[in-house]
């Protein structure tokens, strides 16, 4: 149910932007479209509930040996996952430098791309990857003369260091902000870049992060061995046929 309910926002969401009117324009964002995380994950919770509880309620040994399979294949590939990035961590974030620069691109291209980098920017307390100059790869925030944006040589509102005094946003706290010097920009806004401050954050919680990861991966062998047992107890009741 939860997986359904993880696709139908993200048919929602896709409905809402026009993609499901025009399947094209799927391809036309060049930056992440964050309902892909919605439509994935809900689609793979669907399916990996629904064979596992019809499996189960029905004793379908074909549902529970998908099941544990389509589950197994998850685990390893998270496994390979964990251990790739622990091996080839300058290469990580070498991808992670060109995936954030590459949505700072898109920035203004889509509302939910736009709302993930300024709740990513607020939490880590960062501006662009590696600092506030990455904004000059987005058309509306470069600082070329031919730019007529009025939000040229500025950041989003994000990357400022809000007032505790105001209690209403103000989304206009970045402009120009980039056309000061280095120290003055400090006052204002966030001069750390946001890989730096999310590998900050991971070193800080490193614990926390690798007890989720460790609990998830128990629970995936638990259901793994749940579902083969019951396998075997079918398979033991129909030999006793």
């Amino acid at each position: 149910l939860l997986g359904a309910a993880f696709l139908g926002i993200g048919l929602w969401a896709w409905a809402e932007k026009g993609v499901l009117s025009n399947l094209s324009s799927i391809t036309d964002l060049g930056g992440f479209d964050p309902v892909w995380l919605f439509i994935v994950v809900g689609g793979v919770m669907f399916i990996l509930g629904f064979a596992g509880c019809i499996g189960a309620l029905r004793e379908n040994t074909l549902l529970l040996k998908f099941f544990s399979v389509f589950l197994g294949l998850i685990f390893f590939l998270e496994l390979t996952a964990g251990i790739l990035a622990f091996v080839f961590k300058d290469w990580i974030k070498d991808q992670l430098n060109f995936f954030i620069n590459n949505n700072i691109k898109a920035y203004r291209d889509d509302i939910d791309l736009q709302n993930l980098i300024d709740f990513a920017q607020e939490y880590w307390s960062c501006c662009g990857a590696h600092g506030p100059d990455d904004w000059n790869q987005n058309i509306y925030f470069n600082c070329t003369d031919k730019n007529p944006s009025r939000e040229r040589c500025g950041v989003p509102f994000s990357c400022c260091v809000k007032n505790p005094t105001e209690d209403v946003i103000n989304t206009q706290c970045g402009y120009d902000i980039r056309l000061q010097g280095d120290l003055l920009r400090q006052k204002d806004i966030f001069t750390k870049g946001c890989v730096g401050q999310f590998e900050k954050w991971l070193q800080d919680n490193l614990i926390i992060v690798a007890g989720i990861f460790v609990g998830i991966a128990l629970l995936q062998i638990f259901g793994i061995c749940l579902a083969q047992n019951l396998v075997s107890d079918v398979k033991a009741v129909k030999a006793s046929w």
